[in-house]
């Protein structure tokens, strides 16, 4: 009997997955640390870091930026030092703590397909902003107080502007997630030993990143500052330099014997005064800090003429403004601004000496301002000319 050959059958495939399978399949977090409960947790500390870095960036930005209305108070002394220091620690501590986020929740971030209605797609691009203003922010604001511009624009400019953004963001995101994080934190989770392990090694992990940081704004914990730019107590006279003399291009006008300084403008006697002229005038003491945008800070005891004393020497009204002009031909920083509230502060200087010595020239030799409660870009150094305004 012959046996008839079995008949050819097409391959089999798999049935096609149907779109609404493949719409859920990237969305499912395959560990249990990628849930909703970890995002919401840590977006709660994220939320709460970049909400006082924004509120103390703005404290920065319009103590150098006044609005014609504000009058920011010379005390009290350590103000400035307090909020830029919470500026420069909470944006740290985002560091971590954002990086952890984005892995939490990176699964949702490459769903797909990536829009499924109009809402949908305005949603995603919310959080699209975000993220990316998140990571700009960090990533130059990390850059910035490691003094490295590996980019071609201005940051402040470029900082400021986009916190808007980000913030305006994170309140939009926070408003649309609210009823869900509630739900999700309130609810006690089956199995939490995993979440809680990871939570507390991010949160740890923040802390470390403060603590080795603090004791460039924090001096008694100088010493643990090793992953601080700056730190109290090293550089020249025990303080730090930002901009030396030479990078400044200061150093033969700054030690020409010739060199006076001039106050000028409405004033009803203009004045020409020597160095010997002014170390022979009345000296007045003041520990204050040098506290700079990049969140570092050290404190000096400043000796040097009131600033009050020449103006009044100068016959200045009691409403003017005071434009200090340093020896510097360039930079965004040459001048500042004086107000009232500041001059006539009585701890406010014209300072000649500093913890006992004379001046270093990288820090203002002949003359530097020094005042309280002002960013370091506002101290002049290397003071040339006081225009009353």
């Amino acid at each position: 009997m012959v046996r008839r050959a079995a008949p050819l059958t097409r391959p089999a495939f798999r049935r096609p997955v149907p779109p609404a399978v493949l719409t859920t399949l990237p969305r499912r977090f395959t560990s249990r640390l990628h849930d909703e409960r970890v995002a919401a947790w840590l977006g709660i500390a994220l939320g709460a870091c970049f909400l006082v870095a924004f509120l103390t960036g703005l404290v920065s930005h319009f103590m150098q930026h006044p609005a014609g209305w504000m009058a920011w108070p010379s005390r009290p002394v350590n103000l400035y030092r307090v909020t830029q220091g919470l500026h420069v620690m909470t944006g740290l501590a985002a560091v971590p703590l954002l990086l952890a986020k984005l892995w939490t929740v990176y699964p949702k971030l490459l769903q797909w397909p990536p829009a499924r209605s109009v809402l949908h797609a305005t949603e995603r691009l919310l959080v699209f902003v975000l993220v990316g203003g998140s990571l700009f922010q960090l990533v130059t604001g990390v850059l910035n107080i490691s003094y490295w511009y590996a980019f071609g624009f201005f940051f402040t400019t470029a900082h400021y502007w986009t916190a808007y953004i980000v913030i305006g963001a994170l309140l939009i995101h926070i408003a649309n997630e609210w009823a869900k994080t509630r739900r999700t934190v309130m609810t006690r989770p089956q199995d939490g030993l995993g979440r809680r392990a990871f939570l507390l090694t991010v949160f740890g992990a923040s802390g470390v990143v403060v603590a080795t940081t603090v004791g460039e704004a924090f001096s008694p914990l100088a010493r643990l500052a090793v992953l601080a730019p700056r730190r109290p107590g090293i550089g020249s006279q025990d303080l730090p330099v930002n901009k030396s003399a030479a990078a400044s291009g200061v150093t033969a006008l700054a030690r020409d014997p010739a060199w006076r300084l001039q106050v000028t403008g409405r004033v009803r006697r203009e004045l020409t005064l020597s160095l010997a002229e002014l170390q022979a005038m009345p000296m007045r003491t003041a520990r204050l800090p040098i506290a700079c945008v990049e969140g570092w800070s050290a404190e000096a005891t400043w000796e040097g003429v009131r600033l009050r004393d020449l103006l009044r020497m100068a016959g200045v009204d009691d409403d003017a403004g005071v434009r200090v002009e340093s020896l510097e031909r360039y930079g965004l920083y040459r001048t500042s601004q004086v107000r009232p509230q500041h001059w006539h502060d009585p701890l406010t200087l014209l300072a000649l000496r500093v913890n006992g010595e004379p001046l270093d020239l990288d820090h203002g030799y002949p003359c530097r301002l020094i005042a309280p409660n002002r960013p370091g870009v506002m101290q002049t150094k290397w003071v040339g000319r006081l225009v009353v305004t």
